[in-house]
């Protein structure tokens, strides 16, 4: 356990406090196979689990009484059999002394409990399951098929476990800047390798490999291509052709399951063209700008649309974009370049709790999403940032063929945008700056100790032959 008990029954007071009825299962995960059952997946727990529970094993399950203030861990023991294979491992009743929790039970009995619950026309609160063996689980219990699940969840438990899990505390920003120091090592490390020749499945392999050295896992599939305008673009067996630029968006997982998630994006040949710095330039300026903005208080979307604003005054200064910087980003003609949000929440998860719904994560009843423009669509949050917050500081420049073929075929925001200066830049690729920051009282901060170089003059210097 990463905490000590009494931050675990904390934890669960304020929330069985918050809930106020009813009861609450939090489910851990279960082994998952890879192609059969005694080859399964390195085992990674659920983050809502881990952080009411602070158990790693798997097969556990987590109830609260909200009514009448009971606890229970709920799993079963493993039989010799396992022991023989795996180990000697703790008890369910030992862990459930460890996190705090009076009463522990076998499995059988969460049917038992729940039942109970169900016959008295209490309300059994539960959080939307991702895993199709707990959806069967979840039904053999409830009688709600997986169709329905999500829709069934319960809001009140969704919004109490953001609340809560949003807000770090010093152990928790601690444990992240363990994970940000061995993403630092990772990006260095592909940083070094950037040449031409040598292949983007190389350099993702080995830098999965540092997360692995340190007993952790990768916090996401290492995105690493020289196709940087593809978000997503996973590593190709290709090697680097010099000219180009190498996107490597990666970062590390610790075993308490906290995350890191850096980009930076590296000139193969070691040294920026004039055309590279002039993109850049506008990028880091952007990333800059954000951390001038960011505070308690203030909206994430504005500080998304003050960045989106500096973005369009820039490009307009090298030809790509024309016209009002306001009615421009009003129109989202930026998104041609900028497609996505500014960055994300980072914690348990790399983009913390959006399996609870981005909707009720990253907005609330001041800030509402708008899926109804192009890019604006994307972003993963808006609301008032708080003290204790981690964030992703993320913008990007990208020149996607297709998305520039099809404006200009539209006509689309064609009053903002220079086509015919766009079309020289279809080989471009894209740039992506990417840190973790923490909010603090009064602005905020990039994390870990050592931050891996984005300034062009620091990066050229870093990546010289050593």
């Amino acid at each position: 356990m990463l905490f000590d008990k009494l931050t675990y029954v904390e934890r669960r007071r304020i929330l069985r406090e918050r809930i106020g009825n009813g009861i609450i299962l939090l489910f851990g995960n279960n082994d998952s196979p890879v192609n059969y059952p005694s080859n399964g997946y390195k085992f990674r727990q659920d983050s809502s689990f881990l952080y009411f529970f602070g158990q790693h094993r798997e097969g556990l399950v987590g109830v609260i009484d909200a009514d009448e203030g009971k606890e229970w861990l709920i799993g079963n023991d493993i039989d010799i059999e396992d022991i023989v294979w795996f180990g000697q491992v703790d008890s369910v009743a030992d862990m459930a002394q460890q996190s705090g929790v009076a009463n522990s039970a076998p499995m059988s009995q969460l049917a038992v409990l729940v039942e109970k619950a169900r016959q008295q026309g209490r309300r059994i609160h539960f959080l939307p399951p991702y895993r199709h063996d707990l959806m069967i689980q979840l039904m053999d219990l409830t009688g709600i098929h997986p169709s329905k699940q999500r829709e069934a969840a319960s809001l009140e438990l969704i919004k109490a476990v953001i609340d809560q899990r949003a807000v770090k505390s010093q152990g928790e920003v601690e444990e992240i800047e363990r994970a940000c120091a061995i993403g630092y090592e990772m990006h260095t490390t592909a940083m070094r390798m950037c040449a031409p020749g040598v292949t983007e499945q190389e350099i993702a392999g080995r830098i999965s490999g540092i997360a692995s050295s340190k007993g952790c896992i990768v916090s996401f599939p290492s995105i690493l291509s020289m196709h940087g305008e593809i978000m997503h673009g996973y590593p190709s067996p290709r090697p680097l052709e010099a000219g180009r630029l190498m996107l490597c968006d990666c970062g590390a997982e610790t075993n308490e399951n906290y995350c890191s998630d850096n980009t930076r994006t590296s000139p193969i040949s070691g040294k920026f063209t004039q055309r590279q710095k002039d993109i850049y330039q506008i990028v880091v300026d952007c990333h800059d700008h954000a951390l001038t903005l960011a505070r308690p208080g203030v909206k994430w979307w504005d500080v998304h649309f003050g960045v989106a604003r500096l973005m369009t005054e820039r490009l307009k200064e090298l030809g790509l974009m024309r016209g009002d910087t306001d009615e421009a980003v009003a129109a989202g003609a930026h998104a041609m370049f900028f497609p996505h949000g500014l960055g994300h929440m980072m914690g348990m998860d790399v983009h913390d709790m959006e399996g609870l719904g981005q909707i009720y994560v990253g907005f609330d009843d001041e800030v509402r999403p708008n899926l109804d423009q192009f890019g604006t669509n994307c972003l993963r949050c808006g609301r008032r940032l708080q003290e204790g917050w981690v964030m992703t500081d993320e913008p990007g420049i990208y020149f996607i063929p297709a998305l520039i073929d099809e404006w200009r075929a539209t006509g689309h925001c064609k009053e903002f945008l220079n086509f015919d200066l766009l079309e020289t830049y279809k080989d471009f690729g894209g740039i992506r700056l990417e840190n973790d920051i923490l909010i603090t009282h009064d602005g905020c901060r990039i994390l870990g100790e050592k931050i891996i170089p984005y300034k062009i003059k620091d990066v050229e210097e870093f990546m010289l032959p050593f």
